[in-house]
């Protein structure tokens, strides 16, 4: 890669007021200035602390790329820059345009400076073209793997919404399954159920799979591994919502439920629980 040379170093701080109105422009050309997901202060904040960094890292020596101890503040901003920007809701275009988009405003910039001197400007039109493309590298980068960060975190988010413990009664616990259940999500429905059976003392557990819309091998191993977790707590447990094509798949299947207390629906497995707990519910008068 190639070097910014002093003189391009020094008329990058000296026009900073300039380059900086240059570059908001062409952000609010493409709109990314405009977006009400980021506030203007925020905004010019950002451009001129990411300009005093370009400016600094490479004041510090050789521009041989992003892994150089020169480049550890611009990678700082950038990788902080990227991860607002995941949490904000933006794509990975806007993110990399940030920086791209300073491109513009300093080959201006240069050829107004080297204007005379058509090699040495050739020379910082590419040194400046490598250093913005490694940054932009960077960003998209560090967006991407932030991105993916929100997306898992945003996922198991949504298998403990999906998977509430709900306390029907003194010492009953129901868990309303919904969707598929695989290895993962059987995993956060025993942690999230025993952990609820330690904090109510619940005696028991009804799972209802109403909400699955089928039951195949693999799922009946989970259902079958959530509840010998439960008894493991010294807990019972109901399985509830065994429609007709379950009942018949899991009898094809020769899946042995032995033991195991089912019910058609939620109603009966809550009947069978009071029973259990010495309850008797009447119609009142």
């Amino acid at each position: 890669m190639s070097a910014l040379s002093q003189r391009t170093i020094d008329v990058i701080r000296k026009n900073e007021g300039p380059l900086l109105a240059s570059w908001h422009a062409n952000l609010d050309a493409s709109g990314a200035a405009r977006d009400s997901r980021i506030s203007q202060a925020e905004f010019e904040s950002q451009t001129k602390e990411f300009l005093r960094v370009l400016a600094a890292g490479a004041a510090m020596g050789d521009v041989n790329g992003m892994a150089g101890n020169e480049w550890s503040e611009a990678r700082t901003f950038l990788e902080r820059l990227s991860r607002s920007r995941a949490l904000q809701g933006f794509d990975s275009q806007h993110t990399a345009n940030f920086i791209f988009s300073l491109k513009h405003p300093l080959f201006e910039l240069l050829q107004a400076e080297y204007g005379k001197d058509p090699a040495d400007f050739a020379s910082q039109v590419w040194a400046v073209s490598e250093l913005l493309d490694g940054l932009g590298l960077h960003t998209v980068r560090t967006f991407q793997k932030s991105r993916e960060e929100v997306i898992a975190r945003q996922q198991e988010e949504l298998l403990e919404l999906s998977t509430p413990v709900v306390k029907l009664w003194d010492g009953v616990l129901a868990l309303p399954m919904i969707g598929t259940l695989d290895s993962q999500r059987t995993q956060v429905v025993m942690e999230s159920l025993l952990q609820r059976i330690v904090e109510t003392g619940a005696e028991i557990a009804i799972i209802d799979i109403t909400g699955v819309p089928t039951v195949d091998t693999l799922v009946a191993q989970h259902l079958l591994k959530t509840v010998t977790a439960i008894r493991l707590m010294g807990a019972d447990a109901i399985i509830s919502g065994v429609r007709p094509q379950i009942a018949q798949t899991i009898v094809h299947l020769g899946l042995d439920l032995q033991g195991i207390v089912t019910k058609a629906n939620l109603a009966d497995a809550l009947a069978v629980a009071l029973k259990r707990s010495g309850f008797v519910v009447t119609k009142g008068a």
